[in-house]
């Protein structure tokens, strides 16, 4: 990943936000963060995110860090 890939998040201000997938599947473009999942340390503020596609109403657990890259996730709903 490179530093122009790579973007600042904020893993606090994640619940709730809205992203597109860069590759959509299918149907699946538009997402949003439904629920924050906490790390076993208490040190890391989260570990991942939980991500609903708008569409499909089907979620999945991802790295809240993989948000960070331009490549695969958009910020808001292009």
């Amino acid at each position: 990943m490179t530093a122009k890939n790579t973007r600042r998040l904020s893993p606090k201000k994640l619940l709730l936000s809205k992203w597109t997938a860069a590759i959509p599947r299918g149907k699946e473009k538009h997402f949003i963060v439904t629920k924050l999942i906490p790390a076993e340390l208490p040190a890391a503020p989260i570990a991942c995110v939980e991500i609903e596609a708008i569409y499909s109403r089907r979620s999945f657990a991802i790295p809240w860090r993989e948000l960070k890259d331009a490549s695969r996730w958009l910020q808001g709903w292009v």
